[in-house]
């Protein structure tokens, strides 16, 4: 019989740590020097975050971003009946800080952030932190304190996200400039963590951008919407060259949607835009081919208010694609093999994972195929939402 000592370490690597969980991972990392080393080496977490974004079909979790100080954050695998807390060492107030969260996670890793104090890029899989210094706005907002807030600026979000040609991660901070007395459109600030410090980046965005809205990462560049009255427009920032460009096309929502009826999300590293438009919330998928928009899920509003109680405020905001559930066949029936034959040829639509962000009580799925909304995880209120994959990587 074959024992581990007689097995190549290439093999292992590959055959073995390769498709392990990460919790498995960290803890296999005592077994042996050469385990550890592999287990930190950089080529083998790039490995490894392949694996979990390909391998298998596996759908991400859900990361709970709690407005609650006391609950922080929880973890949730989907299709589990309750979260998992995540222990926060880098809290030295010991949980008195509610942080927010950028709208999306990049290789596993989640950028927290609250308006006056340091933020965090962190791994929850691994409990990998590390802390992000105050940039110029934030110094700004705490040296006005509550003179800033009376004034209306708005609350502006960092995004996060990753230059795909170095492999390196940049939070962005992305604001509008004439109401901190400034003359550009915008400031841009970029924080490198080469040298743990902001700088900004020259020249900034010329459109003003949505204060209120989320920014997202695809395909790596950043993404806003634009404040403009004439015609829908979203600004891109390529992490890479670090330059605005601005899409302008044809959209298929008005330029005058209400912040709060609009969403920008990724979906498959795809650019989608969610507009609530009674009775119905669309979901848009943009086709950067040839510069159109593709309606990719429509949902009912008004079988969905009714199904949870939830007026509709606020758009939902979609979190991912899932992979769904394959359904058994029926052999003597020759209408269904004949339908199967046919969806071979079509490529079968995901399942749409989605929440109300307003009220943060109900995950729930949208089925295309049998348009119905379920829902899959219910709390009191379950704060802001992420979904990731689990990773070895820290920065």
């Amino acid at each position: 019989m074959m024992t581990m000592e007689w097995l190549p370490h290439d093999v292992v690597e590959a055959e073995i740590l390769g498709r392990l969980p990460v919790r498995s991972l960290m803890r296999f990392k005592c077994v042996s020097k050469q385990w550890k080393s592999t287990i930190e080496s950089r080529s083998f977490q790039e490995r490894q975050l392949k694996h979990q974004q390909s391998g298998g079909g596996r759908d991400p979790d859900v990361l709970m971003v709690s407005a609650s100080a006391d609950e922080s954050l929880r973890t949730l695998v989907l299709g589990s009946s309750s979260s998992v807390k995540i222990p926060t060492p880098w809290d030295k107030e010991k949980a008195t800080t509610s942080y927010l969260v950028s709208n999306n996670s990049c290789d596993g890793l989640v950028c927290l952030y609250h308006p006056f104090k340091s933020g965090y890029v962190v791994n929850p899989a691994t409990r990998w932190h590390r802390p992000l210094p105050l940039c110029q706005l934030q110094q700004l907002m705490v040296t006005q304190g509550k003179a800033y807030l009376e004034k209306d600026h708005g609350i502006f979000k960092p995004g996060f996200g990753k230059d795909i040609i170095s492999s390196t991660y940049k939070p962005v901070w992305l604001y509008n400039s004439s109401e901190i007395g400034l003359d550009n459109a915008t400031t841009c600030e970029v924080f490198d963590f080469s040298t743990n410090a902001w700088r900004y980046v020259t020249p900034s965005a010329p459109y003003r951008v949505v204060g209120i809205a989320d920014s997202v990462f695809v395909d790596g560049s950043l993404h806003w919407f634009t404040d403009c009255e004439e015609e829908t427009k979203i600004l891109a920032f390529d992490l890479h060259t670090e330059a605005f460009q601005v899409i302008s096309c044809k959209a298929p929502f008005p330029a005058n949607s209400h912040p709060y009826a609009i969403v920008l999300c990724n979906l498959d590293n795809c650019l989608c835009v969610s507009h609530m438009k009674w009775p119905d919330q669309v979901i848009w998928s943009f086709n950067s081919g040839n510069k159109t928009w593709d309606k990719l899920y429509s949902i009912d509003l008004v079988m969905t208010s009714m199904l949870y109680n939830s007026p509709k405020l606020c758009a939902f905001r979609p979190l991912a694609l899932l992979n769904a559930k394959k359904k058994k066949k029926k052999k003597d029936n020759k209408m269904i093999l004949k339908k199967d034959k046919m969806m071979k040829k079509q490529k079968k639509k995901k399942n749409l994972l989605f929440y109300d962000s307003m009220r943060s009580r109900y995950l729930m799925i949208h089925d295309p195929e049998t348009d119905p909304d379920d829902f899959t995880f219910e709390a009191e209120c379950m704060g802001f939402l992420v979904c990731y994959f689990q990773t070895l990587i820290s920065i």
